[in-house]
């Protein structure tokens, strides 16, 4: 027999791919369990660690699978990345090695965006699906000849996983390629499972970790997250 929860928490973090839905069917019970938990006024937000999507975009997602959701639910590395550029370095200049999402973001939030090595502080390694040789020579520019970027990264994820068991190359083969080259280590992840994505999700709450739960389907990136920060923490078996 199910058992009750030992306790209602103020706030709930999902993971989504895998925890909410699986490509595009919700999971037996998700869209229960979230309806029930706004129904009990309890705050819910959703997260993501793949940054070629706005939260605008999961959003429709969601709503569009049955799950009637707002942008302002979402934090994904689009979010994370430009707000840690607006309080960290607000006046620094960015190579995004990223896909339209995060770039429209960032030169959306006024956050100067540059191909010229000579002035790049910020090589951004991000999922990009059209990286190539021409972007790895101004990275390698920037941080190794000129001496003046640092290396950052949305997410630490090796691959992106595929319908059928198949994947392709995510952020960390960017990264991968740029620190060879450059012989510099990557200096921040704003992707799980790195305070900074959680700590933006609080913020946003406006709760103490131990009044929340993370739930997710990955250990070393959902539970890691959470068990790092001292906050409950709950794994689906999908």
């Amino acid at each position: 027999m199910p058992r009750s929860p030992e306790r209602l928490y103020d706030g709930y973090v999902f993971d989504l791919d895998g925890t909410v839905y699986l490509g595009d069917d919700l999971l037996p019970g998700a869209r229960r369990l979230v309806l029930k938990l706004r129904e009990l006024d309890r705050r819910v937000v959703f997260l993501s660690n793949n940054p070629t999507r706005d939260p605008g975009m999961y959003a429709e997602k969601l709503t569009r699978l049955g799950l009637e959701t707002s942008a302002g639910e979402i934090v994904n590395p689009v979010v994370t990345m430009t707000r840690w550029l607006l309080r960290s370095h607000p006046d620094a200049t960015v190579f995004p090695i990223a896909e339209a999402p995060l770039k429209d973001a960032l030169r959306g939030a006024g956050i100067k965006v540059s191909e010229d090595p000579a002035e790049i502080d910020i090589v951004i390694a991000s999922y990009d699906r059209s990286f190539d040789y021409r972007k790895l020579q101004i990275a390698f520019d920037a941080i190794w000849f000129h001496g003046r970027a640092m290396l950052v990264t949305t997410n630490p994820d090796r691959y992106c996983p595929l319908p059928g068991g198949r994947g392709e190359p995510d952020a960390a083969a960017v990264v991968g390629a740029i620190e060879g080259c450059t012989g510099s280590k990557c200096e921040v992840n704003v992707g799980k499972p790195d305070p900074i994505m959680l700590n933006t999700v609080m913020d946003g709450l406006g709760l103490e970790k131990r009044d929340c739960v993370m739930t997710g389907d990955r250990l070393y990136t959902d539970i890691r997250m959470a068990l790092d920060a001292g906050m409950p923490s709950a794994v689906v078996l999908t």
